[in-house]
């Protein structure tokens, strides 16, 4: 699976869609509207409100017991709470200062280090704030604590999750809403709709099976962190007025299944993917993969009663799980009802491709670089092992140190980067880089950028040559920060080197980022902010507890 980065010369164009009205208020009548000089016209790469407030929360991450599905397990969670609580802001929301805080996270794990990465979240300028253990900073120990900044620069539909080990599937995940303008009209924001898959063993145990005998397969789903197994458990549900307009918030936590999402007898109106407002376009089912988001908006139907199956469909092509069938909730218009739904699925084709690019049109239009010079001087060449136990970049698999983080490295001025460590380096810049990823493996693969959202070019099977340069979507193309690759295929992806940081870019299969499939990219090293006290404290934390506790590193870092 090689990738190739090739840079161009900046050049973006913005066109303006609507006129501004300063005057309007953002309301069910009016979603396109936010505050005075802001709406859904406005750029936000570049220009962002400042609301000047701050909100400030308080996670607890620690060892509990659950049962989702009704089947008790033991999990780790944040607050107590499966999915945790929800990031709720508004655009423009914390402004940026030492002495205004965000998340605090606090480490209750008995034996576990963790760490919050905010999906999605650019982290302009606040590199050491993407919460990835063994890249933006050590693990923070059991004992410890951290505290997140960051602004909200974007608006639309996030989480956080842990980046530590496999962590985040036992549980440690929750939601970010980011409010602003949206693209389509609505009554109720129902927010996050969460769709996992669900195992009846922790995702430590699983990701061993992984590394030894293939992807586990997944006994069971999840949506909004409840499901029935047998007679135990209940199913997420929600009612409906006749008439209403709904938004919900998708995501896809799971460690690894692609779920095709839909309500039967509804119709879905798709308003964003990822945190990119899009031109709404109508659908009776979404594909979904790992890390990707979709808000949509459901209109309810003219009825006083009535229940509706809510699907998660585990998609067969690339996903491991005994629950085709199982992943559902309901959709009432009776909220006295405790019936099942005896509705039936929209048919589908079963694929782990993304939607069509040509539904994904961002609303505010921003061109990639028309000219750009191609280059070979950053390959990464990416493969398996015979045996499936690790990936490979550079005949090599990702690999870094929890105790000795890249951003620690930067701060000490160590250039001196291991071929496992997987670092491409972006030095300059305002400059437009091209990644070409190519995967001769049969499988798709989320591919997750940290401190960007993306232009995707292009994407198909077989591999990508620059013959091939012109058949590239350089206007307006679709943005977001996960896309899939396609199995036996390539993806063409752009972005413009405008925030300096050490980013992780990585497959999103839990086992796959575990196993190395993993590259990072290092923007502008000399210009990233470092608060050198609490990466030092963090890291000291960190060593004096695995030089008593003899803690042993046995994946990738991240």
């Amino acid at each position: 699976m090689p990738l190739v980065a090739f840079p161009g010369v900046f050049g973006a164009s913005l066109s303006a869609q609507h006129a501004r009205n300063t005057d309007c208020v953002n309301g069910p009548s009016n979603r396109a509207c936010w505050s005075e000089g802001f709406d859904l016209s406005t750029n936000y790469y570049e220009k962002v409100p400042d609301t000047g407030v701050v909100r400030e929360y308080w996670f607890n991450v620690e060892n509990t017991t659950a049962a989702p599905d009704g089947v008790e397990m033991p999990v780790q969670l944040i607050n107590g709470s499966f999915p945790g609580p929800t990031i709720i802001a508004d655009w423009g929301d914390t402004k940026l200062t030492k002495s205004k805080k965000v998340v605090h996270v606090k480490n209750s794990l008995q034996n576990n280090g963790t760490g919050l990465h905010f999906h999605g979240i650019r982290q302009n300028w606040t590199d050491a704030m993407d919460g990835v253990p063994s890249i933006t900073q050590c693990p923070i120990a059991p004992g410890g604590s951290y505290t997140y900044r960051w602004r909200a620069v974007e608006y639309g539909t996030g989480w956080y999750h842990s980046h530590f080990y496999v962590q985040a599937w036992d549980g440690v995940f929750g939601g970010i809403q980011i409010n602003g303008p949206a693209t389509a009209n609505y009554d109720v924001d129902l927010g996050h709709v969460f769709l996992n898959d669900w195992y009846h063993a922790t995702a430590d145990q699983l990701v061993l099976k992984a590394a030894t005998g293939g992807p586990p397969t997944a006994p069971n789903g999840l949506i909004n962190g409840t499901n029935v197994w047998g007679s135990k458990g209940s199913r997420f549900s929600t009612t409906f007025e006749a008439g209403k307009r709904y938004r919900m918030r998708l995501v896809n936590a799971a460690a690894d299944q692609h779920f095709r999402f839909m309500i039967d007898n509804h119709t879905l109106e798709v308003i964003a993917n990822d945190f990119v407002p899009i031109v709404p376009y109508n659908a009776t089912d979404l594909s979904i993969g790992m890390g990707q988001r979709y808000d949509v908006i459901v209109t309810g139907k003219q009825l006083t009663s009535g229940n509706f199956w809510l699907r998660a469909i585990p998609q067969e092509a690339c996903s491991e799980s005994d629950a085709v069938d199982l992943v559902k909730g309901i959709i009432r218009y009776d909220n006295s009802s405790t019936a099942d739904p005896t509705t039936s699925a929209y048919s589908y084709t079963d694929s782990c491709a993304d939607e069509d690019p040509s539904n994904l049109v961002p609303y505010l239009a921003l061109n990639a670089s028309s000219t750009y010079a191609y280059g070979e001087d950053e390959k990464v060449e990416v493969q398996v092992t015979d045996n499936a136990l690790l990936w490979l970049m550079n005949k090599t698999s990702f690999h870094t140190q929890w105790e000795y983080p890249t951003l620690q490295q930067v701060a000490d001025g160590n250039r001196t980067w291991l071929a496992k460590q997987g670092v491409i380096h972006l030095p300059r810049a305002d400059e437009w880089v091209y990644l070409v990823i190519h995967s001769p493996f049969a499988q798709d693969h989320p591919m997750h950028l940290h401190g960007h959202d993306f232009w995707v070019l292009g994407s198909g099977y077989g591999n990508f040559d620059t013959s091939m340069k012109s058949s590239l979507t350089l206007v307006n193309a679709p943005r977001r920060d996960v896309v899939m690759l396609p199995a036996s295929g390539y993806v063409v992806i752009a972005m413009k080197t405008n925030n300096p940081g050490v980013w992780l870019m990585h497959c999103h299969i839990a086992w796959h980022t575990s196993e190395g499939f993993a590259v990072q990219l290092l923007e502008r090293a000399s210009e990233i902010e470092i608060d050198h006290d609490q990466l030092n404290s963090t890291c000291a934390g960190w060593q004096s507890y695995v030089a008593a506790q003899d803690v042993g590193q046995y994946d990738s870092g991240v």
